[in-house]
């Protein structure tokens, strides 16, 4: 039994969702992933695997503020603190089993000296303002204690991650793998005008979920709104046009997203390569104060993929700018088996 750990980080369920080709993947080429995670990453991986072992590991709970850089800043003691217990619990599993490798998507903690250890990133420059050059070299420290870095994208310009995954210093060994989706685009006939997908740390998930029903819940389009809240069960309710949802999983969320018209959601990087794989029409509202959305989404309006407004500006009558853009798409891509050669034997030390 050759087992991965693949440990996504607990920020929203982008993270998570897009381990999942990569869980897949690992069970199609004869490996047995072990989950790890905290909260509501973990809790969406074990209903979409739920005969996987899993680990749970401590949450690094990052709260937002107003200014998000700065929150982070007095938040590393904490963060620090989860990145050691992390540590100090992996190396305890690898004490009491066999295991083969480590992937683990923004987890710093979750690596070994003795087994062969991969980061997952598009992020690898962390755009901060002024400081962008000081938060890129010490996240790029940190990645250059893996043995190898996965970016889930194309390296052929123009890609989705833009300056994100742009790399200078030639001693982080990055691979580009490719667009990562767990969706499948399919030919469905159209029920919905407006599917709205939730996602994030709160309390901004809850913000833009009142925000967007207030807008919504009076107008005649069919709308569908997924509230991204992992739950012990599904839970469906209608206030008048919306019937919303608390979660849905990979197939039905695939579904609603090829019979919908058009998507309003964050620009998370994992949401934007879900519709790029589905080549659909969306519209963005990036999460204030976190500079990555806010540079997706702009990205992705001047290349003419999708208008973008903050939360404040949004209105429903600004879908109406969708039909000026080409929607978004990207080469069809599939994950690479040899990428896992890397698990093949212990690293040495």
């Amino acid at each position: 039994m050759k087992k991965i750990i693949v440990a996504p980080l607990n920020w929203g369920l982008g993270h998570a969702s897009r381990c999942v080709p990569i869980i897949n993947s690992l069970i199609q080429n004869n490996f047995t992933p072990v989950l790890a995670s905290d909260g509501q990453a973990l809790l969406f991986l074990l209903k979409e695997f739920p005969e996987l072992e899993y680990i749970e590991l401590p949450s690094y709970n990052i709260g937002y503020a107003k200014n998000l850089k700065w929150s982070l800043v007095l938040q590393t003691p904490k963060i620090v603190k989860a990145v050691k217990k992390e540590r100090e619990i992996i190396a305890k599993y690898i004490q009491n089993n066999s295991l083969n490798g480590i992937i683990s998507d923004n987890r710093f903690g979750v690596r070994s000296k003795q087994i062969p250890s991969v980061y997952i990133t598009h992020q690898v420059n962390i755009l901060s303002g002024v400081s962008t050059s000081i938060t890129s070299k010490i996240h790029q420290k940190i990645i250059k204690k893996f043995d190898e870095c996965w970016i889930p994208d194309v390296k052929e310009q123009p890609n989705l991650s833009g300056e994100l995954s742009k790399i200078s210093d030639k001693n982080i060994n990055s691979k580009f793998i490719g667009v990562l989706s767990r969706f499948k685009k399919r030919s469905l006939q159209k029920e919905n005008d407006v599917l709205i997908i939730i996602s994030g740390p709160e309390p901004n998930r809850s913000q833009l979920e009142e925000k967007l029903l207030s807008e919504f819940k009076n107008l005649e389009r069919s709308v569908v709104l997924v509230q991204g809240k992992i739950e012990e069960q599904q839970t469906k309710s209608q206030i008048n046009n919306i019937t919303i949802y608390n979660y849905m999983l990979s197939d039905e969320l695939q579904d609603q997203i090829n019979k919908s018209e058009l998507i309003v959601c964050r620009s998370g990087y994992s949401t934007i390569m879900d519709l790029a794989k589905l080549s659909k029409k969306a519209f963005f509202i990036p999460t204030k104060n976190q500079p990555e959305q806010e540079y997706l989404a702009k990205q992705m309006e001047e290349k003419k993929m999708a208008p973008y407004a903050t939360q404040k500006e949004f209105k429903p009558e600004l879908l109406n700018r969708i039909k000026n853009y080409n929607g978004l798409n990207s080469k069809m891509t599939a994950l690479d088996s040899s990428l896992f050669d890397l698990f093949k034997s212990k690293r040495k030390s």
